[in-house]
């Protein structure tokens, strides 16, 4: 991944960790492993963990400690109102600035 893309996804990141869990719950592993068969190949696991705490700290997700396989319990996270609202608030934020962009790209109408 460039730089620029990576310093992109650094900004939507949250997003599109928020959509996915608007979608199903999901543990930490799982979220890192679908981005990069969405073919975000670059992203660390630490970087979404990090992610999963601040948005637990902001309380946009509950966690739940569910029992795993191997070691200690894993933590489901599940989007909740509060997550879903902003959610909505980061749609509404990108369809802003895709339609912007988009117009600037085919010249500025």
């Amino acid at each position: 991944m460039g730089k620029q893309m990576t310093e992109m996804l650094k900004g939507t990141l949250e997003g599109i960790v928020l959509a996915i869990l608007a979608v199903r719950s999901a543990y930490g592993y799982e979220i890192t492993a679908w981005l990069r068969d969405q073919g975000f190949a670059d992203i660390a696991e630490g970087t979404v963990y990090a992610l999963l705490v601040r948005i637990e700290q902001r309380g946009f997700v509950d966690v739940e400690k569910v029992p795993s396989e191997k070691g200690p319990p894993r933590k489901v996270y599940s989007l909740n109102t509060q997550g879903r609202d902003h959610l909505e608030e980061f749609w509404r934020t990108w369809s802003f600035l895709s339609e912007r962009l988009e117009q600037l790209h085919r010249g500025g109408n």
